[in-house]
């Protein structure tokens, strides 16, 4: 993902002729294979802006941010950058898709990740063994996981494998280009697939639950999520607890988000254990109870 002055909007729309629609749509599907399969795309350098060079690809408008080039330009002043982007418009570049947003109008390229792919693949194949621990580099973001480059072949972390902790997207885990260490969970040849994971390389924390909490403790949580029959509060990182609507407040409820919202910070009493299917019952009304009403959510403002 990119990010602040890398970030540019584009105009990526056909003329309106049912031709033009058809091809730009081809073009958009196109980019979005060439993101999953990593191969290398020619374009042009047809300007720039203070974040990086803007490139035509068959019918589309790109970016490429001067984070992603494969010799960082350096300047000192605008007109330094400038001179130096404007050197570049007309070269044909070499480069592989990082990001594809349709809806956003969005196509990124780097050339840097051209340096991603150096290794001998049927060798890696042959190699690559479920157990085995791997160094690679993120290649791709996407909403359901993390395309990992194992030096010449990818394999996807899913959005599930990335931490023991709930990761609603996997840029909050990992950037494109970071380096990695990923356990290699299965290996299709076949159907040229690798699942990795990288929360596996880490001890699961509900294995030490019954170790670390009994019924009856107070504990600080942070509200997560909030939904109709209670609410979630993480106490640590991969361990949730339920505080059903009942143990909210005293009295009946509409709605638990009369008295809770998400990022409220919370003390709750541990009121059951489950680590064979993960569960941990939490109470707020009954740790306020405790404490005389001093352990007590934060009031909720109207957004």
């Amino acid at each position: 993902m990119v990010s602040g002055d890398e970030r540019v909007a584009f105009r990526n729309h056909g003329n309106g002729f049912p031709s033009d629609v058809q091809a730009h749509e081809a073009d958009w599907r196109l980019a979005e294979e060439a993101l999953t399969t990593g191969s290398v795309q020619e374009a042009t350098v047809v300007g720039w802006n203070r974040g990086g060079l803007l490139v035509h690809w068959r019918g589309l408008q790109g970016f490429l941010p001067a984070s992603q080039l494969q010799r960082m330009i350096r300047y000192s002043t605008d007109e330094e950058r400038d001179a130096a982007f404007a050197g570049r418009v007309g070269e044909v570049l070499h480069l592989r898709v990082i990001e594809v947003d349709r809806s956003r109008k969005r196509l990124v390229f780097s050339e840097r990740a051209l340096q991603w792919n150096g290794g001998n693949s049927q060798c890696l194949w042959q190699d690559l063994a479920p157990g085995q621990v791997r160094r690679g580099r993120v290649r791709n973001l996407c909403d359901f996981g993390a395309f990992i480059d194992l030096g010449g072949i990818d394999g996807l972390v899913h959005v599930s494998e990335l931490a023991w902790r709930h990761v609603r997207h996997p840029s909050e885990s990992l950037e494109i280009g970071q380096e990695v260490d990923v356990l290699v969970m299965s290996v299709e040849p076949e159907r040229k697939r690798v699942a990795l994971s990288l929360k596996k390389l880490t001890p699961d924390p509900w294995e030490t639950v019954p170790e670390r909490y009994r019924i009856g403790q107070m504990v600080q949580g942070v509200i997560t999520n909030v939904l109709s029959f209670g609410a979630f509060a993480r106490i640590e990182d991969g361990v949730e607890g339920l505080i059903h609507i009942s143990e909210l407040a005293e009295g009946n409820l509409t709605h638990p988000r009369d008295v809770i919202s998400e990022g409220t910070p919370v003390t709750v009493r541990v009121i059951s254990i489950d680590p064979v299917n993960r569960r941990l019952g939490l109470s707020l009304r009954q740790a306020r109870a405790m404490e005389g009403g001093q352990a007590s959510a934060a009031p909720v403002t109207d957004q």
